[in-house]
């Protein structure tokens, strides 16, 4: 594992960053680069993306549990819902119940929904069934979605009302998306959740060239020119750190993640000081 500095807690990955590799091997390979915390993608983040289900009390759960325990690794969040026109909270609660017994504590959401009398309370709704399995609920803001920028995240979270409703911060969409530190600074206490990755040129200003970036042209953390440092430095304690960098090009899984580990441990390294 890596020795995070500072009382930071364990550093995790997000399965994006390998998404090609089925639970079992993505949390091998994530120990063996240094991670002590993974994330999962149990339900598509849009149509036709991949994602992996492990369904409560399945042998392929139960394996995957051992897994975890072997490598000395835990589950910390799963992704992703999408929280449109046709999202129903009640139809995900399987797999809610199936991530809680995977030890999972958190759950990201993107907002897309612009009646926003609905979209809050299917934010809320997808709370309370969250709060049912021990766990609690980010909102991550993205350029082409209705909740754009991090304020758009934090106004939901207020409207909701619900005490396991929070913020995921994202490098790349926080600071592509025009947020500041200063205004982290006045959320922090909603924000538990930070994803390092980093980005180099102006913003991409279309929808298209968004998506782009977010999946297919992030950078190592500290390898771009986002605010990063900073950025965490300005976190709260406790805060958990994870990297979210989508592995491009013909690169070894293995090489991949143990290069965002290091580059991770590093910038927290000197953030932290």
């Amino acid at each position: 594992m890596v020795d995070m500095p500072h009382g930071v807690d364990l550093l995790g990955v997000a399965h994006f960053s390998a998404i090609m590799l089925p639970p079992h091997d993505f949390a091998r390979a994530a120990a063996r680069a240094g991670f002590g915390a993974i994330g999962l993608r149990l339900h598509p983040a849009f149509q036709g993306a991949p994602y992996y289900e492990l369904p409560l009390g399945s042998r392929a759960s139960g394996e995957f549990k051992s897994v975890l325990d072997t490598e000395g690794l835990e589950v910390f969040d799963i992704e992703f819902f999408v929280i449109d026109p046709s999202f129903e909270a009640s139809a995900v609660e399987r797999v809610i119940e199936s991530a809680a017994d995977l030890g999972a504590r958190r759950l990201s959401v993107c907002g897309d929904d612009w009646d926003r009398g609905r979209l809050v309370a299917n934010f809320a709704a997808l709370c309370a069934i969250a709060a049912r399995h021990g766990m609690s609920v980010d909102i991550e803001n993205m350029g082409w979605r209705v909740i754009k920028t991090f304020q758009d995240g934090a106004a939901l979270v207020k409207e909701a009302g619900a005490e396991n409703a929070g913020v995921l911060v994202d490098g790349i969409h926080f600071f592509r998306n025009g947020a500041t530190v200063s205004e982290f600074r006045e959320h922090s206490w909603r924000v538990a959740h930070v994803q390092l990755c980093d980005a180099r040129g102006p913003a991409p200003r279309t929808n298209e060239e968004m998506i782009a970036e977010a999946r297919g042209g992030r950078l190592a953390p500290g390898a771009g020119e986002l605010g990063l440092a900073e950025l965490v430095a300005a976190t709260r304690p406790g805060t958990r750190f994870s990297v979210e960098v989508p592995l491009t090009g013909d690169k070894a899984p293995d090489d991949h993640l143990s290069r965002l580990a290091t580059a991770a441990k590093s910038l927290l390294e000197r953030s932290r000081r």
